[in-house]
């Protein structure tokens, strides 16, 4: 955690169980072995104010310490790239991304054209071989979660499974298209809470304050420079030289600080187009292989490399409500709670049922009840539980064991419920009309 920029280590060689470990959680046997050698350095965007719940998380699972960054709802932690499918599974993280380098104390320029001078001269002296590796091996792994998921949606107890309503597959078929055709969605930035802050409606980020510094965010392309023609056409001719495809690539900036003389939009420009003349990528802002990050607080500067196309908080749920709480922002409330094993707990007014569902998954041992005076709400909420049941069922081809958790229709003035037969009560309660 030293100070200046930081290129990444190499970690000693581990056992060949580590390493077929590591191949059983996702990861190919060969790649599960080279990935043993490298140790990541790892930024997760998390929700604001949750950062210690998230670095406790880190620390629990992974057995790493985490660095919470001055940029709120950041930590950054350092994992063997052979654990990327248990970062992957963490409950408390929207995006991640591999550090590329880090810099505490960066001094920009005070004239425009010299600051944005020097971050294209930056993009030669940075460390890209290992985090490029990181990021192959996490395509690997991706692209493993993939067939297994068209695999169970073709196999013929994934299919029939309808709700009440009928409506269970094509919804759930849905979301598995969302989560195919995010690349070419990308979603709105918000520079102190990472890459994916869409809000969904009813979430204020930051308790709805607004910070009096300038902040800006951008998704440009590179190809906005005047060398993306020149690097297009290198990029063809490699791949008619029978080479390697060519890779397809975007930069975003994420920028916050009032003593900047340059935009977002002028950074991720000039640096994006010092990265295509570097790699000879093909600039790309939609159907992009690889994403570079340049995030800029005040004076600390942080280049990565994406690793989630869109956010983890998506992981649950399949059919959304007006205001659909993120499990991101769930798992927080519910980990703050600190549930014990064979305790009850109690959403009164569960919406979609974003909290119970989170508490289900990560915390089976206890029992879950989730209602709401919503027939539309409570309905979403069984659909939603339906389809962790069939996550489940496929995960392992045994007859699975059901979730802790029900879901009931009634009204919060009038809970079914014995007084003191509940531990915990934890809720997104409703903000009235707007």
């Amino acid at each position: 955690e030293g100070g200046g920029g930081r290129p990444l280590g190499l970690s000693g060689q581990p056992g060949m169980a580590e390493a077929e470990a590591a191949g059983d959680a996702g990861l190919g046997l060969a790649a599960a072995q080279e990935g043993a050698e490298l140790a990541a350095v790892i930024g997760a965007t998390v929700p604001t104010g949750f950062e210690q719940t998230a670095a406790e998380e880190v620390r629990e699972k992974l057995g790493s310490a985490s660095r919470i960054s001055k940029d709120r709802g950041k930590i950054y932690f350092e994992v063997s790239a052979r654990s990327l499918p248990q970062v992957h599974r963490l409950r408390s993280v929207d995006n991640l991304f591999v550090v590329v380098q880090e810099f505490k104390d960066y001094q920009f320029k005070e004239n425009k054209e010299d600051a944005l001078k020097d971050l294209e001269d930056l993009v030669k002296k940075l460390p890209w071989t290992d985090p490029l590796k990181v990021w192959e091996l996490n395509n690997s792994l991706k692209k493993k979660k993939t067939k297994r998921k068209k695999h169970n949606l073709q196999s013929p107890a994934s299919r029939g499974k309808l709700s009440d309503g009928g409506e269970e597959g094509g919804a759930d078929q849905n979301y598995t298209n969302d989560q195919e055709d995010c690349a070419q969605n990308p979603v709105a930035v918000e520079p102190t809470g990472g890459q994916d802050t869409e809000n969904p409606q009813g979430v204020t980020s930051r308790n709805g304050l607004e910070e009096e510094e300038d902040n800006e965010q951008s998704d440009v392309k590179a190809e906005a420079q005047a060398s993306s023609e020149s690097g297009s056409k290198a990029g063809e001719g490699q791949t008619g030289e029978g080479e390697a495809k060519v890779l397809r690539f975007r930069v975003t900036c994420n920028r916050a600080g009032d003593k900047h003389s340059f935009t977002s939009n002028e950074a991720a420009r000039d640096f994006g187009g010092a990265v295509q003349e570097h790699f000879q990528w093909k600039a790309d802002m939609t159907n992009f292989d690889v994403e570079v990050l340049l995030n800029i607080h005040n004076n600390e500067v942080v280049v990565g490399i994406a690793l989630t196309e869109e956010s983890l908080h998506r992981r649950n749920i399949t059919h959304f409500g007006p205001t659909t709480l993120r499990s991101t922002l769930a798992y927080g409330m519910l980990r703050l709670c600190d549930p014990q094993p064979t305790d009850i707990i109690v959403d009164p007014m569960c919406g979609t049922g974003a909290i119970p569902i989170e508490g289900a998954a990560e915390w089976p041992c206890c029992y879950h009840i989730a209602g709401d005076n919503n027939p539309q709400a409570v309905k979403r909420a069984a659909n939603n539980i339906s389809s962790l049941l069939r996550k489940n069922e496929s995960k392992d081809s045994s007859t699975a064991l059901g979730v802790p958790l029900d879901v009931i229709q009634w009204d919060i003035c009038k809970l079914p419920l014995r007084t003191g037969s509940v531990d915990i009560v934890v809720t997104d309660m409703p903000f009235g009309k707007r």
